[in-house]
């Protein structure tokens, strides 16, 4: 694979990854991709970090590898999610692959269910902003699950869900590595 770079929303997120990764730069790109500037112009982007269940069989700490970004103007898809997940899996972590959407809010009830509705298994506020931002150029997306349609936010016991996902993201580093020597973009 050519270079690699993470893209974390949150200083929490980026200080987790930065944990396990060994040799791949970590870029705080800030809430909503508003420091997408900082991705370098260059090589693929893994955006990583937490994010929120649209179903019930997902639970906080699972890990959801997008097979798919979308968001408002933008559909991409994420070559390589099925053998980043195994990686990810390799190293205990409970991992899927799902179609992931971008929104601008945090979703409450009845969006849940008409997001859900579209396939999509997770949502974040991020991948599909920094997806339009580096183009053609390859994208994967791992989130770990904090909140649930059962458990959504803010609610009694978010602390301990996110906690228990902050962990699991200090985890994710060495799959991710492996998976970029040996992935190779189909595009390529």
């Amino acid at each position: 694979m050519r270079e690699l770079v993470v893209g974390a929303a949150l200083g929490i997120e980026a200080r987790a990854l930065r944990h396990g990764l060994v040799t791949t730069p970590v870029v705080h790109v800030g809430y909503r991709g508003r420091r997408a500037h900082r991705l370098p112009d260059h090589g693929a982007l893994v955006v990583a970090g937490f994010g929120g269940a649209l179903t019930t069989e997902l639970r906080p700490g699972d890990v959801v590898v997008a097979t798919e970004i979308r968001g408002t103007n933008v559909s991409v898809r994420c070559a390589g999610a099925r053998e980043l997940a195994a990686e990810l899996r390799r190293d205990g972590l409970p991992a899927v692959t799902a179609p992931l959407h971008t929104t601008d809010h945090i979703v409450r009830a009845a969006e849940i269910a008409e997001l859900a509705d579209t396939g999509a298994r997770v949502v974040d506020m991020e991948s599909a902003v920094l997806a339009a931002v580096i183009g053609a150029r390859p994208i994967a997306a791992v989130r770990v699950i904090v909140d649930t349609p059962a458990h959504p936010l803010p609610r009694p016991g978010t602390l301990r869900r996110g906690t228990a996902a902050w962990r699991t993201l200090r985890r994710l580093g060495p799959a991710v590595e492996r998976w970029a020597t040996t992935f190779r973009d189909p595009a390529d």
